[in-house]
């Protein structure tokens, strides 16, 4: 299913750079980094961070599970775009 029209990028392309560990993209910004382009309107960004988080549920049970445990304050994973950002994207 395509998620992303202004990129064409399908539900399988963004699962398939969402791996557990520390180089896995950690927001929706850094998953268009990973399938090489970049947000144009933004309006996926709610659906590409669903997947991710689905996908690495899925991975490891528990989303956190991938990091470190001394990351767990700081984790990145929770810390996703919102919808302030992503008026800025559209802008």
């Amino acid at each position: 299913m395509i998620v992303c029209s202004c990129n064409i990028l399908s539900d399988g392309q963004v699962r398939g750079c969402i791996t557990p560990g520390p180089g896995c993209p950690r927001t929706p910004a850094q998953v268009y980094a990973c399938l090489g382009c970049s947000a144009k309107c933004g309006r996926c960004a709610r659906t590409i961070r669903s997947i991710m988080q689905t996908a690495l549920m899925e991975a490891g049970g528990d989303a956190h599970a991938s990091c470190a445990t001394s990351c767990s304050t700081p984790c990145s994973l929770g810390q996703f775009q919102t919808t302030e950002d992503l008026e800025e994207v559209a802008a």
